[in-house]
């Protein structure tokens, strides 16, 4: 697909460019056709592709699971019950690393969200011109198949997390306790603004964090791969040097994928165990 475009600069474009729906400058709601139109429609508009493999990948993994739960056995398990239960293991393990309270919403949220994000993150191995292609001859002038792109997806994420280190950090401690926490630590009570100045930073910090490391790497692997297919546009041999570093690049890829759904999992971990204690 590089080829048919006037230069490689509109080829990156338009593979980063959302379909977006929203309110046209002219008071009109639809389908922006580039940049400019998406600029105009402003908060409200909404990146229907994020959104639509998001969800769908979203039930694909609650369909798997509750698959193998239905058919689950113990006399003759099958592979993909296997591998659901060494999964559900690995999981459970990590929460008992992490959180040393008693929740029981932590480990199915840290399931969720490693399970989820991985499926998000997989999307990446699939070829950058594919669907885009596929779904371009039905007149779809964008598509990003990629949700962990998107920092709208990744800050949707990460503030959910937030709201919930805010409420168990309420619910453990109490409003005065969770004030207190923020107003006389590091410093003795004295220097209480700063105190509030330094640990607002650091709470504040954390969704921020959270949704920039995995919007960041997975941008960045997106990228990568993009211009890898740009080299299919310079002849035979550098195609050739090209799909040998595609090749590279996915396999470490998939390192890459399966870490940042790890690390997201972990920190929200590590995050509501910090939440939940009372011994500050």
């Amino acid at each position: 697909m590089a080829g048919s475009y006037e230069n490689s600069s509109e080829y990156i474009k338009h593979h980063l460019t959302n379909l977006t729906f929203g309110q046209k400058a002219d008071g009109s709601w639809g389908i922006a056709h580039g940049a400019d139109e998406i600029k105009e429609m402003g908060f409200w508009s909404i990146n229907v592709d994020s959104m639509v493999f998001a969800i769908g990948l979203g039930v694909l993994f609650l369909w798997l699971f509750r698959r193998a739960a239905k058919k689950a056995s113990t006399d003759a398990p099958s592979g993909w019950q296997n591998f659901v239960e060494m999964l559900i293991e690995f999981i459970d393990d990590s929460v008992r690393g992490s959180f040393s309270g008693k929740n029981p919403l932590i480990a199915p949220l840290a399931l969720t969200i490693f399970v989820w994000i991985f499926l998000l993150n997989l999307m990446d191995l699939i070829a950058v011109d594919l669907v885009p292609w596929l779904v371009g001859m039905a007149g779809v002038p964008y598509l990003k198949i990629v949700p962990t792109t998107d920092p709208n997806i990744t800050f949707g994420m990460s503030i959910t997390v937030f709201i919930l280190v805010l409420y168990y950090s309420v619910k453990m401690k109490g409003a005065g306790g969770f004030f207190a926490e923020l107003a006389f630590h590091p410093f003795p009570k004295f220097m209480m603004p700063i105190n509030l100045i330094l640990e607002g930073v650091t709470l504040i910090a954390k969704p921020v964090s959270l949704a920039l490391r995995l919007f960041g790497n997975l941008y960045a692997g997106e990228m990568i791969f993009i211009l890898i297919a740009l080299m299919y546009t310079g002849g035979f041999a550098l195609g050739i040097f090209g799909g040998l570093l595609q090749l590279g690049w996915a396999i470490f890829h998939i390192l890459i994928i399966t870490l940042q759904a790890f690390i997201f999992m972990t920190l929200t971990i590590v995050y509501l165990d910090m939440a939940s204690q009372t011994d500050h």
